[in-house]
């Protein structure tokens, strides 16, 4: 599974558009299924409205009925000369669509790093804390 998602993630990350930043990231969702999903960085002028590969993978998972239960792993790579995780917004989008402790496959083709949300992001913010179990 670590291999054949990055290899989708590298690949996804052809399609970015990253006209500002010129930071291009990959990412792919497989589903226990084995279904895969790609997202890319998307930017836009207004930086607000950007968005980033590893959130355009996962929304295109739910888009298409899947739900936390269903990830099996999630792989995000980047075109950067050092390993980068996800930023804090994806984090905290991730810690909610993929479970804590999915595996998450970091690269940037020269160095890559297993992790997971809960390690990403301890004490995460959630439904527990708006009392919406």
């Amino acid at each position: 599974m670590k291999k054949r998602s990055l290899e989708v993630a590298f690949e996804a990350m052809g399609n970015a558009y990253a006209p500002y930043s010129n930071y291009h990231v990959g990412s792919c969702v497989i589903m226990r299924d084995g279904t895969e999903f790609m997202g890319a960085n998307i930017e836009n002028a207004s930086y607000g409205a950007t968005n980033c590969g590893e959130r355009s993978a996962i929304f295109a998972a739910y888009s298409h009925g899947y739900r936390q239960i269903d990830v099996e792993c999630i792989a995000i790579v980047t075109d950067g000369d050092i390993l980068a995780g996800p930023c804090g917004i994806c984090r905290q989008v991730l810690s909610e669509l993929i479970g804590s402790d999915t595996p998450i496959y970091l690269s940037n083709g020269k160095e890559s790093m297993d992790t997971t949300i809960e390690e990403l992001l301890p004490l995460t913010f959630g439904k527990k804390d708006l009392n919406v179990i």
